[in-house]
């Protein structure tokens, strides 16, 4: 397959949300399949609500500097599959993305013609397959692994990752993780089994005894909280200098590459994670961390653009992510907001919006081109309780969104795409295409 025949294939197996089938058994059999390329790499697992993505994103970065090849693998993607898979910091090529596909097709048509499965593996799971594939390919010394769902029954789990690590976990995806914030942290939490290194960020009492459970359960000792935090400063646009300590290490004034108060959570995790690489065997040393946390990026995560108006682009796609990005604006962001908002259907619309719409001067609504996608009167309805109507604009797409935003918001002002991680993927899309033309 070419790899717009690749991407066809992948999206004809449904979206990976609505078309999820919770289990390992698939996912295993078409890694055998495949030769088992996981068992040929350690791998990092990372699994929570709010802040996995970063944590591996800080994580790669510390052993990007450290000079060891790494893979990364997370979801979901902003404008293009290929982000994803990234190996030593760059993304795989269309040519090697479309190559592991076609193998990883093969097999799975291997096994449903072969009566081993009775439908093909989901697209998350082929889609793991095609990374794990492309990692063992180009030899990487690690994995970093984002958990996509949950963490029992997540197809990454297959992999059993010897360290792993849980950030913050609050409420999302009920409908597949259970209703109590005890079951969503119960099936987090089971991604911790016999003999790994468990390091666990702050939480929730409640979520605190689940995680016990799983770790007593399994004979674990799990790292709980074990690196504290001295903010020193804060950048007026909200990067924190901050002194780290855990009990191996002390990392004086270190600036964070990623802004927002809550990132500091996230990197303690990743400093925590360095260090139990350090203990198998890895070269990473205090300065390769610091340097690592201070060079970090993560694409519509806080991403800032400066400009007349300016952009910001944040996924805060539950009410837990609005919390930090309302924090984030109060803190940090003294002129006028215009907030572009869209959300999946089946999240707590309601919450977001009563966290995010009041920090707005104007908000505006936007469908997106997606199957989850809240339509526009589902928002309107949700936003006319919340807003006042009469600074409520409708918009028949994002890139109408983006124009009516740029109408109503002074040129030193800010306007903020929030909601959802497809909204930022669709709206950083088309100020791309944009910036391109305006420099030419």
């Amino acid at each position: 397959m070419r790899f717009d025949e690749a991407n066809d294939y992948l999206l004809s197996l449904g979206h990976e949300t609505l078309a999820i089938k919770l289990g390992l058994r698939n996912i295993k059999l078409l890694l055998a399949e495949l030769g088992n390329p996981h068992r040929r790499f350690p791998s990092v697992q990372i699994a929570g609500t709010n802040g996995k993505g970063s944590t591996a994103v800080v994580l790669e970065s510390i052993c990007r500097s450290a000079g060891i090849p790494t893979g990364l693998y997370t979801s979901p993607h902003l404008v293009s599959i290929v982000e994803r898979l990234r190996i030593s910091s760059r993304e795989i090529s269309r040519e090697q993305f479309a190559e592991h596909a076609t193998e990883v097709r093969t097999a799975a048509e291997n096994l449903l013609s072969s009566g081993q499965i009775e439908a093909l593996p989901t697209f998350f799971e082929q889609l793991t397959a095609i990374a794990l594939l492309a990692f063992k390919e180009a030899a990487v010394k690690l994995a970093i692994l984002e958990t996509g769902l949950g963490g029992r029954l997540d197809a990454v789990t297959a992999v059993k990752a010897d360290i792993v690590a849980i950030t913050p976990i609050a409420f999302d995806h009920e409908e597949y993780l259970g209703q109590t914030i005890d079951s969503i942290a119960a099936e987090k939490a089971a991604i911790i089994r016999p003999g790994v290194t468990a390091i666990i960020a702050p939480q929730d009492p409640e979520v605190l005894d689940a995680i016990r459970r799983q770790c007593e359960a399994c004979g674990v000792n799990p790292r709980i909280n074990q690196c504290t935090s001295m903010i020193e400063e804060a950048s007026a646009e909200g990067r924190f200098r901050v002194t780290f300590e855990t009990k191996e290490d002390r990392y004086d004034g270190v600036l964070l590459g990623l802004l927002g108060r809550h990132q500091i959570t996230n990197v303690s995790v990743a400093i925590q994670l360095a260090e139990a690489l350090r203990s198998n065997g890895f070269p990473i040393d205090s300065s390769t961390i610091v340097a690592g946390i201070e060079n970090a990026s993560h694409q519509g995560r806080l991403e800032l653009h400066k400009g007349s108006p300016g952009f910001l682009f944040d996924g805060a796609h539950n009410p837990s992510g609005a919390l930090a990005l309302r924090a984030y604006l109060d803190e940090f962001v003294a002129v006028p907001i215009t907030l572009i908002f869209s959300a999946m259907r089946d999240k707590r619309i309601d919450r977001i919006g009563k966290i995010l719409f009041s920090a707005a001067e104007h908000l505006v609504l936007t469908p997106l081109d997606n199957p989850r996608a809240a339509t526009i009167e589902m928002l309107e309805g949700v936003a006319s309780q919340l807003y006042n109507p009469s600074k409520i604009s409708k918009a028949g797409s994002v890139a109408e969104a983006i124009q009516i935003a740029r109408k109503v918001t002074p040129a030193n002002g800010l306007i903020c795409a929030s909601g959802s991680l497809y909204l930022v993927g669709e709206a950083l899309a088309i100020t791309h295409k944009r910036d391109k033309r305006n420099d030419h």
